[in-house]
């Protein structure tokens, strides 16, 4: 029996599903607030959400309670999928955002699936966050990848190769690939020295990316004078410690060094990876 709670779906036009989750992959919540950011930004419908009940922990991902007009209300943790038309776009969009699951990772695997079989979504896009050896004062790298051969050679994305503990979204990339529905995941990396939320550099460079992919629009420079604020406090508080100043200088030099982009920059990337979708829909 599936754990999704469908509710009406209004008329999209194969939607891109993104999805973030919350939890270890998910540092300074950049991700989730990315799917966030679009969700308010295109004023997106709910359309469905998969119950919590069989994934969570609740005495690690507690429900709150509110009051609502004076009666008491139990808001429980669940991960909920909104839908948006998106105008100059040949998709619309399906965005999904909750907790990591502490529970039952294949069956919250199949319950997504069938959300993105179900909306007829031709490709998922999975967001995430990293800490890593990165100085808050350089431009965000976002890291692509993708297990379709024909996708990631038309948009210069890579195979996954990491090794090791995995998250839901590696387990969720799995679980597409068996049913062959095309993903790419998009991560970028925060400073390790910083990295509690909010992360406003981490969204708007998963958003930068995510535009710069699928063509649609984010409005993230709308987030400019955000992470300029946040530039700007860490870099007050990091000023008063000199060994703290000289190891962001060294990851500054260590950067300044490799100065690579991880995704190509091309214009006509939107238009190919357009190209790819409209392909599949034919075949």
């Amino acid at each position: 029996m599936s754990d999704v709670r469908w509710g009406q779906i209004p008329e999209v036009r194969k939607p891109i599903l993104l999805a973030a989750f919350e939890g270890w992959f998910d540092a300074g919540t950049s991700a989730t607030t990315a799917v966030e950011w679009l969700r308010d930004r295109y004023e997106a419908e709910p359309v469905a959400a998969i119950d919590a009940e069989e994934f969570y922990d609740f005495t690690q991902q507690r429900p709150e309670v509110r009051l609502e007009d004076g009666d008491r209300v139990i808001v429980w943790p669940e991960t909920a999928v909104h839908a948006a038309a998106v105008a100059g776009s040949d998709n619309d969009l399906a965005l999904m955002a909750g907790v990591e699951p502490h529970l039952r990772w294949r069956t919250f695997t199949e319950d997504v699936i069938e959300v993105a079989q179900r909306l007829d979504c031709p490709l998922v896009v999975t967001l995430g966050a990293m800490v890593g050896g990165v100085p808050h004062t350089r431009p965000s790298t976002v890291t692509g990848s993708t297990t379709s051969t024909e996708l990631g050679s038309r948009l210069g994305l890579g195979r996954p190769t990491y090794e090791g503990p995995t998250g839901i979204v590696g387990t969720l990339h799995d679980g597409l690939d068996r049913v062959g529905i095309p993903a790419v995941s998009l991560r970028v990396g925060v400073p390790h020295y910083v990295a509690g939320p909010p992360n406003p550099k981490g969204t708007r460079a998963l958003l930068q990316r995510f535009e710069q992919v699928t063509g649609i629009r984010t409005g993230w420079p709308d987030l400019d004078r955000a992470v300029a604020e946040w530039e700007e406090r860490v870099s007050a508080a990091v000023s008063s410690d000199d060994e703290v100043v000289d190891y962001v200088h060294q990851l500054e030099e260590e950067v300044d060094r490799r100065a690579t982009e991880e995704l190509p920059s091309g214009d006509d990337l939107a238009a190919e990876f357009q190209r790819f979708l409209r392909e599949q829909d034919e075949d």
